[in-house]
């Protein structure tokens, strides 16, 4: 039987005034004529943000959800060109230190899914080098909180402005110039636009990569094979990871606005995902994209807890049961 461990992303809809995305502009901060004065408000917003973050894991906890995104806006214009040596994990490294051992002690899965600017195919170099800054920021975060950084980053495969196999041979070759420790750190999703389950496939069985699987990216661009067909190939490209396979649902907006995502995340959906996947591990962890996050989370909860097809073993944890598992 497989264990289905439900998350959400970065915020709580039920919380108030717990942000983790609080902010300074460039703008803001170049306003201030003392720097000194303004980088001590930045270290002020990022600490009142990993602050909130705890308030988040404990709602969690209480909740019994396991599997949690953070913000990657943790500290404002930590990776802006014009703060080059600031060096901004040290003001933080309590707050970090706590939030990382909170997660630990209570078997909490996060991580992060850096912003779309991070494009690990480019051909400029700028670009490449502004990427791996990003990258080398959510790195030293995990190890702040004295967290294993491997596969705790989720990245599209990047942008496309030749032939798709170009590009996907771009992003290899690019690949042998990312940092060893950043490289563990990263896994891959398909798009919804421009990389498909096949591209992807392609690309991270050759480096070793593990396959993020995005149901409703893989509606709205599909490959010409039924996800269904790869899915052991997702599943074994997860083979030398320490943590279980991960993959992301999320209903569509509308017929007409079908790549954005919805307020909450349809039964169907996830109901069609299990029907296919019981069985083949022993745990999937399902990040739902909605924008009523946790209270999307909790609804969808509230849904299989009354389903035939379900076992609830807490909260945001069920087994599809293997009565009326169908790979049909």
């Amino acid at each position: 039987m497989t264990l289905y461990r439900f998350g959400y992303v970065a915020m709580s809809n039920e919380l108030s005034n717990a942000s983790p995305n609080q902010t300074m502009t460039y703008a803001q901060f170049s306003k201030l004529e003392d720097r000194e004065a303004a980088i001590h408000k930045l270290e002020r917003i990022a600490k009142s943000n990993l602050h909130n973050c705890l308030r988040l894991l404990r709602h969690n906890r209480a909740n019994e959800v396991d599997f949690f995104r953070l913000s990657s806006r943790l500290v404002p214009l930590a990776t802006h060109e014009e703060l080059k040596g600031w060096n901004y994990i040290q003001p933080i490294k309590e707050e970090l230190l706590e939030l990382g051992s909170y997660a630990q002690e209570h078997g909490m899965r996060i991580d992060f899914h850096p912003d779309h600017f991070v494009v690990l195919n480019t051909k400029e170099e700028k670009k490449f080098k502004a990427s791996l800054t990003v990258l080398q920021y959510h790195y030293r975060l995990l190890k702040g909180m004295g967290i294993d950084p491997t596969h705790r980053c989720v990245l599209h495969l990047g942008g496309m402005k030749e032939s798709k196999e170009a590009s996907l041979e771009q992003f290899i070759s690019n690949w042998a110039h990312v940092p060893r420790g950043l490289q563990q750190m990263i896994m891959l999703e398909n798009d919804d636009k421009l990389y498909n389950v096949e591209d992807l496939l392609y690309v991270c069985e050759k480096v070793n990569i593990p396959l993020v699987f995005d149901l409703h990216h893989h509606k709205a661009n599909e490959g010409s094979i039924a996800w269904t067909e790869n899915w052991n190939r997702i599943v074994n490209t997860w083979s030398h990871s320490p943590l279980p396979i991960k993959i992301h649902l999320s209903s569509p907006k509308s017929q007409e606005e079908y790549r954005s995502h919805a307020d909450f995340v349809d039964l169907s959906m996830v109901d069609e995902f299990t029907k296919h996947t019981a069985g083949t591990a022993d745990v999937i962890h399902c990040m739902l994209e909605a924008k009523q996050k946790d209270n999307a989370l909790f609804k969808l909860c509230d849904e299989l807890a009354t389903h035939e097809d379900y076992e609830q073993q807490s909260r945001a944890n069920f087994i599809r049961l293997p009565s009326h598992h169908s790979t049909s």
